[in-house]
């Protein structure tokens, strides 16, 4: 029953537990109980997210190699920051990866948070490559998305054709600009993105007292934000409660003339969580979830091996998640309240 809450909260976050309910068979609040008994014990949230590429952000892939005794402060104060996801030290003590999301580069005055980092403390090497374009794991990871049968699904969610990618020249819904497809958000959009981002499922009371809004409205407002690919929801959970337990980050070398195939093959492997075209000196990022190490093993030397086009692997093993997709949840940024403060990275 878990894992089948999962797969419909991946399907559309906001949906009501009736509707969750009426799909599988179950009394409404049994559906309810174990929501809100995940969520209780942080193993289940879901957070709405805004999509940068559709509001003039930029992210990024960084690589922080510091000092031992630094990274455990570094993670947490990496965490506190409202523009970083995805943060993991890695096996081996000295390195931890992050996504971090930026403006635009250019000459504002201000110090770029990327040389605030590099003069933080304990820190010897940043590396940081852009995301050009998510290739997989953006609609969620597939290995929690199998708990429902199609007939199941179309009962959840009907088909709604998909937000154009501004991106993606052969979309004859895209702007010519990516510029373009750039919204304007006021001071209550910012407010109830901020509070989606807390808790995604958060009742509209809740959101019009955050934004200042009528309850109609903001539901007409988080309508119209899902409709222009602005905001998405995501379900955040650890991957070991689905036997998952191994979490690997690879960078891959592939010439310019094999990315298009790549991609599109790593967009159905089950074990991929997300992976991404980027700049710097591997020009793809993919992050997979594992069995078991011989698990990681068969995946790299069976199916990525069977990919024309990679020239090089990297790969490491994260030790643990210091901080998923949205904001540390309330419990979490008290308990690290207290921790080690340093310059820089916390400014």
């Amino acid at each position: 029953m878990d894992r089948r809450l999962i797969h419909a909260l991946q399907l559309d976050g906001r949906l009501p537990f009736s509707r969750i309910a009426a799909a599988v068979g179950v009394p409404e609040r049994t559906v309810a109980r174990r929501y809100h008994r995940l969520r209780s014990r942080l193993a289940l949230r879901v957070v709405g997210l805004v999509d940068g590429r559709r509001t003039g952000m930029l992210d990024w892939v960084v690589r922080v190699r510091c000092a031992p005794e630094a990274v455990e402060t570094l993670a947490v104060l990496l965490a506190r920051r409202d523009d970083t996801s995805w943060i993991a030290p890695l096996v081996g003590g000295t390195e931890l990866t992050c996504m971090i999301r930026t403006p635009p580069p250019g000459d504002d005055g201000r110090r770029p948070f990327f040389e605030q980092l590099a003069r933080t403390a304990g820190v010897r090497e940043v590396g940081a490559a852009c995301v050009l374009r998510p290739v997989a794991g953006v609609g969620g990871w597939a290995g929690r998305m199998d708990a429902l049968g199609e007939a199941e699904q179309r009962l959840l969610l009907p088909p709604r054709p998909a937000p154009a990618d501004p991106t993606d020249p052969a979309d004859p819904a895209a702007p010519a600009d990516p510029a373009e497809a750039v919204p304007v958000l006021s001071p209550a959009d910012s407010a109830l993105l901020r509070a989606l981002s807390q808790d995604g499922r958060a009742d509209l009371g809740r959101l019009a007292a955050a934004t200042g809004c009528s309850e109609s409205t903001v539901r007409r407002r988080i309508g119209q934000l899902r409709d222009s690919g602005v905001l998405a929801f995501e379900v955040e959970i650890d991957p070991a409660l689905f036997g998952y337990p191994i979490e690997a980050l690879l960078w891959l070398d592939v010439p310019p003339a094999g990315l298009r195939a790549v991609a599109e093959a790593l967009s159905g492997h089950r074990q991929v969580a997300f992976a991404a075209l980027t700049t710097g000196p591997s020009s793809v990022f993919v992050m997979v979830e594992c069995r078991s190490v011989s698990g990681l093993h068969a995946y790299v030397t069976d199916e990525l091996a069977a990919l024309r086009g990679i020239t090089r692997i990297e790969s490491a093993v994260t030790q643990r998640r210091t901080k998923r997709a949205g904001p540390l949840p309330a419990p979490l940024a008290e308990k690290r309240a207290g921790a080690p403060s340093g310059r820089a990275a916390a400014q």
